[in-house]
């Protein structure tokens, strides 16, 4: 695995841990938003283990994935599903004074990014990367 790729899936493990410990102090807003950034992190180290480097905007992300890994079967297509509600319930947290989610909810996001990236690091490590080093 490229050194990118594996700082990527560095940053959506402590993306997830601090989501964690959001949630722990009440914050869940704050919380689906480290939860959301886990799996952007995912998305952005699987396209960078295909070699592709050159998106920057959310939206590209979300969909180069959704081209890359779910239209082909590649991945189980419910990540893509989960990247995109996890973006908007992102938006919703940072961006409306009266977003509200249940603990339950961002629980269930969390898991949702921690599933993530156990499929993704599997994947990597046995699909390799492009430009390994």
């Amino acid at each position: 695995m490229n050194k990118e790729t594996t700082k990527l899936l560095d940053k959506a493990r402590h993306a997830i841990h601090a989501a964690e410990v959001l949630l722990k102090d009440g914050e869940k807003e704050f919380a689906a938003g480290r939860a959301y950034y886990a799996m952007f992190y995912v998305a952005k180290a699987l396209l960078c283990g295909k070699g592709l480097r050159v998106y920057t905007k959310h939206t590209a992300i979300h969909r180069a994935y959704g081209e890359y890994f779910a239209k082909t079967a590649e991945l189980d297509t419910k990540f893509h599903r989960w990247l995109i509600d996890a973006f908007n319930r992102r938006l919703l947290g940072d961006y409306d004074v009266d977003a509200n989610f249940s603990s339950e909810d961002v629980k269930e996001a969390i898991g949702q990014a921690r599933e993530f990236l156990e499929t993704a690091t599997a994947h990597l490590l046995k699909h390799g990367s492009a430009a390994n080093s």
